[in-house]
């Protein structure tokens, strides 16, 4: 069956999910962002949630939907770079279930403390996100766990509970820039978008070191591409998912590429302009209007932080720019 977008009605009723574990999230116009981009900026601070990112929204519609059709579900396991673990942490906590999250060898220090006091039992293992996704996947079928996918209908229908606050507050928006991990916040960004019949254009951000998308949607066809990328390591997505590939390709503008230099002076503006910490993924759009200044004066632009998630030494090194 083809894959079909969620509806406005299907989001206002994820949100009555979203809404029992957080409260909406502000959006603010900063004025000396828009000093630096020539343009009114807005940003959505999805780095004010209970994990710290977008994703406390989505394993909690995910999970409820879940366990309708599966009551009998024994746990939860997946893989992570941090924050989808934080999230489905969260869901089994609230569904009263075990959860194992796989990540990364070398993950971050501070996201896997996040996610074991959510409750998590945590599992490193693998070179990268896919290594360690694989391995998810075997354990699966040893413990009798359901595995939580980063990409779901349901998952982008959680997402979509931001970008309805989000255009329902600002619906005249020229751009919105939106960083793609595995493509859940651009597809949710796209259904919003269409649903309210607004013009708004939007833009998605990769790193340079986790190109995957930015290839693919060039040749419209999946391309996997190598990872490097350690500061925006939410968007290391070596495997594009061919059905949010097909979203972008439907709906997008363009998909612009930032260096980990850009990523990480988007990370300092964002502190010294708005006292926000927020992480390299979340970062990333705003590195990409920054980067698109002569494209973006005097338009009206969204972008998401997406979360704030960044260990103490990386920001310390970010603030006093060095990336190494």
């Amino acid at each position: 069956m083809a894959f079909s977008l969620p509806t406005i009605d299907e989001v206002r009723r994820a949100g009555e999910s979203v809404y029992r574990v957080m409260q909406a999230t502000p959006q603010y116009c900063w004025p000396l962002l828009c000093e630096r981009a020539g343009a009114e900026v807005w940003v959505k601070h999805e780095n004010h949630t209970p994990t710290g990112s977008f994703k406390a929204r989505t394993a909690v519609v995910y999970a409820e939907e879940l366990m309708k059709r599966e009551p009998g579900t024994r746990g939860l396991i997946t893989a992570t770079r941090g924050n989808h673990g934080q999230s489905v942490a969260l869901a089994a906590k609230r569904f009263g279930l075990p959860a194992i999250v796989v990540v990364p060898e070398g993950n971050s220090v501070e996201k896997n403390a996040a996610m074991r006091a959510q409750g998590a039992q945590l599992i490193e293992h693998g070179q990268d996100y896919q290594e360690a996704r694989e391995y998810a996947a075997s354990r699966q079928a040893e413990v009798g766990f359901h595995f939580v996918p980063p990409f779901h209908r349901d998952i982008v229908t959680g997402v979509a509970t931001y970008w309805l606050e989000l255009f329902s507050g600002l619906c005249d928006l020229d751009v919105a820039y939106v960083p793609i991990g595995m493509g859940s916040g651009i597809s949710a960004a796209s259904a919003v978008r269409n649903e309210l019949g607004l013009k708004t254009k939007i833009v998605g951000v990769v790193s340079e070191l986790a190109p995957t998308y930015a290839r693919s949607f060039e040749r419209k066809r999946c391309v996997e591409a190598q990872t490097s990328t350690k500061l925006a390591d939410g968007l290391a997505c070596r495997k594009p998912d061919a059905t949010a590939l097909e979203v972008l390709l439907a709906n997008v503008e363009r998909v612009v590429t930032v260096s980990e230099e850009q990523v990480g002076e988007a990370m300092r503006i964002f502190f010294t302009d708005t006292h926000n910490v927020v992480e390299g993924a979340g970062a990333a759009a705003l590195a990409a209007v920054l980067e698109e200044r002569d494209v973006v004066k005097g338009k009206k632009l969204a972008v998401v932080a997406t979360g704030g998630n960044v260990d103490h030494d990386v920001f310390q090194r970010v603030l006093q720019g060095k990336l190494n």
